[in-house]
């Protein structure tokens, strides 16, 4: 071995451990470094942050269903029963469960067997209100007589109330739109003026209408359950009823003797239902009346 050259190779070794332990203090003593200015940035910037409650808080908004469209009310009322067709509308109000009131004549609840076990029913059915026009429908239609006398008239509502065992107090008086409640005072012709007044007088509250079905002296409906929906829609748009969002429909038992008519009847009622925007109430539910 030459000895001039073992030791320039012992002297490399020593160069070579010598750097490495250089390169591995110089690399522990930066990652140390990186570490402190971490920590000490983050610790800075954590105590640079508020987390106090802030003086202001946020209101959560509840959000509210819309507003219901108020519905509009409909009294079904019919007159002049127990007749041949108040079979058929009883049926078809039971068979629809909408509330009515019906205006019974005294003379007609005895007029046959089958009349008084009809009325019977009525009263036994919890749709159906029973309401006074009259004992003898003034005097089997003798207007201008009936109403000429306040004192006759007040006796023959007075004697179906009595016979009827009437509770309620509510009337309709025979071929007359009278009207005598709390908020309502109208009368269609002057001559009943004084008839109407004295029955109000003596405790009587007078319900008219604001529509009517009209029929023929046939007695078959003139307009179908299209038509009367219009009239309907019309009243309530145009503000025509007695009381704002009440209307008070008048019809006639008679009528719906025949089955075309029924069906009509059966119809328009449906109708009405289908609409959602009415409900259905017995006349002593009507604003302003004292029962």
């Amino acid at each position: 071995m030459d000895p001039d050259s073992a030791v320039p190779c012992f002297g490399y070794k020593q160069t070579e451990q010598a750097a490495s332990q250089l390169l591995k203090t110089t690399f522990m003593t930066v990652v140390f470094s990186a570490c402190q200015n971490l920590k000490t940035e983050t610790t800075v910037t954590a105590a640079a942050i508020d987390f106090s409650k802030p003086d202001t808080t946020v209101a959560i908004v509840k959000l509210t269903d819309a507003p219901k469209k108020k519905k509009k009310t409909i009294y079904l009322t019919f007159d002049d029963g127990p007749n041949k067709g108040t079979k058929n509308m009883m049926h078809i109000v039971q068979e629809e469960e909408v509330p009515v009131t019906l205006f019974v004549v005294g003379e007609h609840v005895y007029g046959s067997k089958e009349q008084t076990a009809i009325f019977d029913s009525l009263v036994n059915c919890r749709l159906f209100e029973i309401a006074n026009h009259s004992f003898t429908h003034a005097f089997n239609n003798k207007y201008v007589k009936f109403y000429q006398v306040p004192d006759s008239a007040l006796k023959d509502f007075k004697r179906c109330a009595d016979s009827l065992n009437l509770t309620a107090n509510i009337i309709r008086t025979p071929g007359r739109n009278i009207w005598r409640t709390e908020m309502i005072r109208s009368t269609d012709l002057k001559s009943t003026i004084a008839a109407a007044d004295s029955l109000f007088a003596n405790g009587f509250i007078e319900v008219g209408w604001d529509l009517e079905w009209h029929y023929d002296n046939k007695l078959k409906l003139k307009n179908n359950s299209d038509e009367m929906m219009i009239q309907v829609d019309s009243m309530f748009t145009n503000a025509k009823t007695k009381t704002l969002d009440h209307l008070v429909l008048l019809a006639h038992d008679q009528v719906y003797d025949d089955s075309c008519d029924s069906t009509e009847l059966r119809q328009f009622i449906i109708k009405l239902k289908a609409k959602n925007e009415y409900n259905f109430e017995q006349v002593s539910r009507y604003p302003g009346l004292k029962n």
